[in-house]
């Protein structure tokens, strides 16, 4: 168990941050404080269980000098050495080195893709989806743009959802981030009079909500054009040109915005989804110079993977990373995604712990 050693060099570190923390000034700085708090929390859960661990330890050693002298104490040196094996595997989990964009929230993006308004329509079905699944956590969303389709579906819908909990690994990106990727449905359409069972797809992209302090922009780099906002069908929405694409230059990324009503508050929306998009750029990035061992053998934000398959007539939903199978896809389409979710990152987690261990 040497390999704990280490935290006792986080100790100095977690008293120096509950020192910070009790500055006034410290609080004068929202964004300072609420980092300083995020790392102060995964340095208490880290603790916490480094200190179970060690009291299981030295009960197990008092429990097994008493067991000397009388056998009936045996058993209980049984259960105190498998209560210092579990805090173990929880502390060596909390060690793990964890993507430094885990603790914001998400911006999240829902595109149809093969199979025309059938997918339009499982698009909104994903996007109903993940607002029941935060509502479920307390989180709040907010559709920051979307393009409707005919039948009342998303040929796009953009969402941001945001949390409140500043409890390690809980903030909506690190529980939402492995949704990136190509989900498939199977069903029959309600445009299909035959009644037979087609596959489509929609497109899922998440990304860590960026702050303006996260990623530098400069004005120089931005091409901005306005436009006529449009709806179903295309028909014009409104009179002005008030929709506005953003092109950043040095990327080529382009992101627009149609839903509100000035162009100001569109522009601030678009530059909201450019700063998430960038950042994961750059996360992308220096995930790439860090080399395999510190990379996740789990996809995050490939479009092009088909990641699960969600098949009504069964009621079963499939997650092809993992195996994970079930047979309560109604109930999962309401927001009971958690079991799912919890797959896929256990699978990140022991490919993570496998990584330290080689």
């Amino acid at each position: 168990m040497s390999a704990f050693d280490a935290v006792e060099g986080l100790l100095a570190e977690h008293a120096d941050l509950e020192q910070k923390l009790a500055l006034p000034e410290t609080h004068a700085d929202a964004r300072l404080a609420r980092t300083l708090n995020r790392r102060y929390a995964e340095l208490g859960a880290i603790i916490g269980a480094w200190r179970e661990w060690q009291q299981y330890g030295e009960d197990a050693g008092a429990a097994r000098e008493l067991a000397a002298d009388d056998p009936s104490f045996a058993d209980e040196v049984t259960a105190l050495l498998e209560g210092q094996e579990a805090a173990a595997e929880r502390l060596r989990r909390l060690l793990v080195p964890r993507d430094p964009t885990d603790d914001k929230d998400a911006i999240l993006e829902v595109k149809s893709g093969e199979g025309g308004e059938e997918s339009a329509l499982f698009a909104g079905d994903l996007l109903r989806m993940y607002t029941r699944y935060a509502e479920r956590r307390g989180w709040k969303t907010e559709v920051i743009d979307a393009t409707e389709s005919d039948l009342g579906g998303y040929k796009s819908v953009t969402v941001a959802v945001k949390g409140g909990s500043s409890e390690p690994g809980q903030a909506p990106f690190g529980l939402l981030k492995f949704e990136g990727g190509v989900h498939r449905v199977q069903r029959v359409p309600v445009t299909e009079s035959q009644g037979r069972i087609h596959t489509s797809a929609a497109g899922v992209l998440v990304l860590p909500e960026a702050e303006q302090v996260d990623v530098e922009i400069n004005d120089n780099d931005l091409r901005i054009d306005v436009f006529r906002s449009s709806g179903p069908g295309g028909q014009s929405v409104n009179t002005t040109d008030s929709a506005v694409r953003i092109t950043h230059l040095p990327t080529g990324i382009v992101v627009s915005c149609q839903n509100e009503k000035s162009q100001l508050q569109n522009k601030e929306q678009a530059m909201r989804i450019l700063r998430a998009r960038l950042l994961a750029a750059a996360q992308e990035e220096a995930d790439a110079a860090a080399g395999e061992a510190r990379r996740s053998q789990v996809r995050t934000v490939d479009r092009s993977e088909r990641i699960r398959t969600y098949n009504f007539p069964e009621n079963r939903i499939s997650d092809h990373r993992t195996g994970y199978k079930a047979y309560n896809l109604d109930a999962v389409l309401d927001g009971d995604l958690q079991p799912v979710l919890d797959s896929v990152a256990e699978l990140d987690m022991a490919t993570r712990l496998a990584a330290l261990e080689s």
